[in-house]
C-alpha cells in the first residue's frame, strides 16, 4: 500500500474547488487521485520517452482506470464492444448500465475526436452520453448532446503538464467511477456550459453584476455611475460583437 500523503488534503482544500463541500467521499477521491498522479508520472514518462505502442499504453491506462479513477477492471470495464478497424477499447459500466465508451491511443499519438466515430456509434446504440479518450498522458471526456450534434469536450487533463497537481485532480475527479455512480457527472458539463462565452456575456449584463460593478467603481473612485452607464460600457467595451444580440 502506498504511504498516505499527509499534506494531500491540505493542498486540495486550499484550491477551494470542492464541488460538494463537506462530503467526505470527495476528500477521499481527491486524495486518491493526488497520489495516483504522482505515482504514474514516472512510468508514463518512460512510455512517452520510448514512444511505446498502443498495447503498452493500454496496460498503463487500464491500471490508471483502476488505481486512480476507481474502476474495477473485472466488473466495470467490458471489451465486448471491441471491433476491427476503428476499435472501442472498453465500455464503462455502472451497475447494469453502460454509461460511457473509452478509446485508448498510443502514448505518442495526438487525440483526434474523429477517432471516436465507432465509440459514438456504440454510445448512441446503448443510450450512453459520455465518451472517454486517452493516450495515457492526456485524458478527456466528451458529452454527446444528441445524434446530430458534435461531441462536446468537457474535461481535458494532461498528466505530464506543468500545471498544478490540484488542477489535474480537479479535472480527473469528473472522470471517476465515484462521480458517475452518484449521477454527478453532469456537474462538469453544466460548469463548462456556464463558463462558455455566451453564458458569461449574459451574466456580465445581469442586474447583480451591474450593481456590484457600480459599488466597486464608487468605492475606488467616489464616482456614482448609473446602471445604464455601467451596462453600456460592458456592452461596448467588453462583450465582443459576435456575442451581442
Amino acid at each position: 500500500m502506498e504511504p498516505k500523503d499527509s499534506n494531500a488534503t491540505q493542498v486540495l482544500t486550499r484550491t477551494g474547488e470542492f464541488a460538494f463541500p463537506g462530503e467526505s467521499w470527495e476528500v477521499s477521491v481527491r486524495e486518491r487521485l493526488h497520489g495516483a498522479v504522482a505515482r504514474f508520472a514516472g512510468p508514463l514518462t518512460d512510455l512517452v520517452d520510448r514512444d511505446a505502442n498502443e498495447g503498452d499504453t493500454r496496460i498503463l491506462a487500464t491500471d490508471f482506470l483502476g488505481e486512480a479513477l476507481g474502476y474495477d477492471k473485472y466488473n466495470d470495464l467490458t471489451t465486448e464492444y471491441q471491433t476491427k478497424g476503428e476499435s472501442v477499447d472498453y465500455g464503462v459500466r455502472i451497475g447494469d448500465r453502460i454509461v460511457a465508451f473509452l478509446e485508448i491511443k498510443r502514448c505518442g499519438q495526438e487525440l483526434d475526436v474523429r477517432s471516436l466515430r465507432q465509440a459514438r456509434t456504440h454510445a448512441e446504440e446503448q443510450g450512453a452520453e459520455w465518451l472517454l479518450f486517452t493516450n495515457g498522458r492526456e485524458w478527456r471526456s466528451y458529452h454527446l448532446p444528441g445524434a446530430d450534434v458534435s461531441p462536446r469536450l468537457i474535461v481535458q487533463v494532461d498528466l505530464l503538464s506543468e500545471s498544478d497537481v490540484a488542477d489535474k485532480v480537479h479535472g480527473l475527479f469528473y472522470l471517476t467511477k465515484d462521480v458517475f455512480e452518484r449521477g454527478l457527472v453532469d456537474v462538469a458539463r453544466k460548469g463548462r456550459e456556464a463558463l462558455a462565452p455566451p453564458s458569461l456575456a449574459g451574466i456580465l449584463q445581469s442586474e447583480a453584476v451591474v450593481s456590484a460593478v457600480r459599488s466597486e467603481v464608487r468605492r475606488a473612485t467616489s464616482y456614482s455611475a448609473t446602471s445604464d452607464e455601467i451596462l453600456r460600457s460592458i456592452r461596448e467595451g467588453i462583450i465582443p460583437p459576435s456575442l451581442k444580440p
